[in-house]
């Protein structure tokens, strides 16, 4: 048994108030979880964590209302509004307001647990990041393409277009490959990956972002409101070769 399921045992164990009690089994369901996947069963659960099947059932009817407490405490519960602030504040460049919320959505999400529960649920049910991704979609996609575009010089409040955030998305989701590598597949790339490098990473895939951005996407700068580029339809492109 490791060092975390041990205290976790040992506190289960102790007299623990209900809300103790509760907070021991969601750690011991995280770690056990982030182990063994969503499709381990609560009754090796319960024997990880030192208590019994019945006992997890009185605080989590059915499993799902075990992994819906997982969720909201390992992943709606990381969010922080401080981020929202930091990517509204009208003072900030772009540069430093992506760095800054990177930086710190990074320490929460290249965690361990965090990444292997996620990848987890994805090759399952997808209720995890079915949830999680909606949260981003709400809440964090549209104030970076927002800050994109004033990066760029671009006005336009239009719907971000499926190209703004496929690029986003090699950004964001460049950032979370760290985390694949470091706890998925066990590879470093470059012999030692420490975590103490993990701002530098950052701030380079931040930088070519923000390079790369204007000339990809809004390259006619002669107008300042000029709508991102569209994906010409496969009938417009065969159309201009015939004529060619």
């Amino acid at each position: 048994m490791n060092t975390r399921a041990n205290l976790a045992a040992s506190g289960l164990r102790k007299r623990l108030s209900t809300a103790e009690r509760e907070r021991q089994i969601v750690a011991g369901a995280i770690r056990f979880f982030s182990d063994r996947g969503l499709d381990g069963q609560l009754r090796d659960l319960a024997r990880n964590i030192g208590t019994t099947h019945a006992l997890l059932y009185h605080y989590f009817p059915t499993k799902q209302a075990l992994i819906d407490r997982v969720y909201t405490e390992l992943f709606e519960g990381l969010w922080k509004p401080e981020w929202e602030r930091i990517l509204d504040d009208p003072k900030l460049d772009a540069s430093t307001k992506f760095n800054r919320f990177y930086s710190d959505y990074a320490k929460a999400v290249l965690d361990r647990d965090f990444v292997r529960i996620l990848v987890f649920s994805g090759l399952s049910d997808r209720c995890i990041p079915d949830r999680f991704f909606e949260l981003l979609r709400n809440r964090l996609f549209p104030r970076l393409i927002r800050e994109t575009r004033r990066h760029c010089g671009v006005t336009t409040r239009a719907k971000p277009s499926a190209r703004e955030l496929e690029l986003l998305m090699g950004l964001h989701g460049g950032i979370f490959y760290i985390g694949l590598r470091r706890w998925v597949y066990e590879q470093a790339v470059h012999g030692a990956e420490a975590v103490e490098h993990d701002e530098d990473y950052i701030r380079d895939r931040v930088q070519a972002y923000l390079l790369s951005v204007k000339d990809v996407l809004y390259p006619a700068t002669a107008n300042p409101a000029a709508a991102p580029l569209a994906v010409p339809a496969k009938s417009t492109r065969a159309a201009a070769q015939r004529r060619s």
